[in-house]
């Protein structure tokens, strides 16, 4: 018998029954459901609609039931609709028609609503904390690559040189924000949607507030036509997620890019490394390739729950059925590129001889324009001498610092003898101090300071 089914139902044929089954999604959900039923069996005890032995008879049902969910030996049945059936059906196997109690005053919408609830939040603080897993890979490689000279990228064209521990950070960063984001993401779904009956709430006066605090919640939710319905907790998952991929996959095309033979900057392990079933000597950085495919999944669940919300009308709709299986795929998806990526990344082998060879002089450009700025020479004047001095070079076919002194002062008369020291990558980087930036002593900082936000 269906939760929903009445004596005088014809009954759904199969097909709609297998449309209608959630089971093989929210499963997942079966601990959350316990959980959910211990706290409102003791609300109904409370409320006095349990005697106290009746409602240590449903708790140790429930406990038993929590137990084969633990060790996986729960038997689920064809009948089996959703998770809150198959609870409720095990439950009166154990202890008798008294199982039929539990759901006084409750409906599948606000319990569904609470076991998601509770499922997100638990999954955003696992997903803070692979973030994490991986910030720390940055940071431990920014410190072993210090001292390595890099050129920094604007357009993929080579602009100014960097440090790579530098550019390693650059991607502590966005993660930060991640994490920043999955915060709020908990405070946003820290609220109680179970009280809320289907829709207009329950018909006895729960103490909601004790049972917000019996189950963790910060405040039970204000309005039940809303709790039932509300799946922004949801969509900001899906986000969160998506946009953490996306940060994941620029870094994956980037370090694709940096490892090809034409850049030979760097070079992933053999364990992060494919072959080719056609030719020996190819070494495919497959897994970062998937990491950028996995993103551009990522992208399409949350577009595809925006799509799912967007025509609702108030209350519960069976639409909200498919949330589940979009978020505990995302969940699945970023869990394991987060940690692909930092296995990877732990392995990379850097060159650092081969990243100088290709480093391009010109880079130093915008430094000569600034040592003209220091000499009284206003900035876009400086800006247009330095162009020419690099045309003069590119006309010449040679770099910019075997331009002779004469030809500097013809570029523009405030050039001094002084100029040609400035065409070292280490000179420019060691100009680079101030907060944020590439210096050796900036970029300790910065160090430090990712160091205490992981920390915190």
């Amino acid at each position: 018998m269906k939760l929903w089914r009445v004596d005088s139902d014809m009954g759904t044929s199969p097909e709609a029954d297998l449309l209608n089954n959630s089971l093989p999604v929210d499963q997942r959900l079966n601990r959350m459901d316990v959980i959910g039923s211990m706290a409102w069996t003791k609300n109904l005890a409370r409320f006095g609609l349990l005697t106290p032995l009746e409602a240590e008879k449903i708790q140790v049902g429930l406990q038993q039931i929590d137990l084969e969910f633990e060790q996986e030996s729960f038997l689920y049945q064809l009948d089996d609709e959703d998770i809150h059936t198959a609870v409720e059906r095990r439950l009166g196997e154990l202890i008798g028609p008294l199982a039929g109690k539990l759901h006084t005053g409750r409906s599948r919408n606000d319990q569904v609503a609470t076991d998601f609830r509770l499922w997100v939040l638990q999954a955003a603080r696992e997903m803070i904390a692979m973030l994490e897993l991986l910030q720390t890979t940055l940071i431990e490689r920014a410190e072993s690559d210090m001292g390595i000279i890099f050129p920094g990228y604007t357009h993929f064209q080579q602009a100014q040189p960097i440090l790579l521990s530098h550019w390693w950070l650059s991607h502590f960063w966005p993660l930060q924000r991640d994490k920043i984001r999955l915060q709020n993401l908990i405070h946003l779904t820290d609220s109680l949607p179970l009280g809320s009956g289907a829709l207009a709430g329950a018909g006895f006066p729960f103490d909601r507030q004790a049972l917000a605090a019996d189950l963790g919640f910060a405040e039970p939710s204000p309005n039940s036509l809303d709790a039932t319905s509300d799946r922004d907790f949801v969509v900001e998952f899906l986000f969160d997620a998506a946009l953490s991929g996306s940060h994941l996959s620029r870094m994956a095309e980037a370090l694709i890019l940096y490892s090809t033979k034409e850049f030979h900057f760097m070079r992933f392990s053999n364990a992060f490394s494919t072959g080719s079933s056609l030719m020996p000597q190819k070494r495919n950085p497959d897994f970062m390739e998937l990491v950028r495919g996995k993103a551009s999944m990522l992208t399409g669940k949350l577009t595809g729950m925006l799509s799912l919300l967007k025509g609702l009308p108030s209350a519960y709709d069976k639409d909200l059925q498919e949330d589940k299986a979009l978020v505990f795929e995302a969940f699945d998806t970023l869990q394991l590129i987060l940690m692909v990526t930092a296995q990877a990344i732990q392995g990379i082998t850097v060159f650092p001889e081969t990243i100088l060879q290709k480093m391009d002089p010109a880079m130093l450009a915008t430094d000569v324009a600034d040592y003209l700025v220091e000499k009284g020479v206003p900035f876009r004047e400086a800006h247009h001498a330095i162009a020419k001095a690099v045309n003069l070079a590119e006309s010449q076919q040679k770099p910019i610092q075997q331009l002779t002194f004469s030809e500097w002062q013809q570029i523009h008369p405030a050039c001094e003898v002084d100029i040609v020291e400035l065409f070292t990558f280490e000179r420019s980087i060691a100009r680079k101090e101030s907060w944020g930036a590439t210096g050796p002593q900036a970029v300790g900082k910065q160090l430090a300071y990712a160091k205490s936000k992981l920390n915190a």
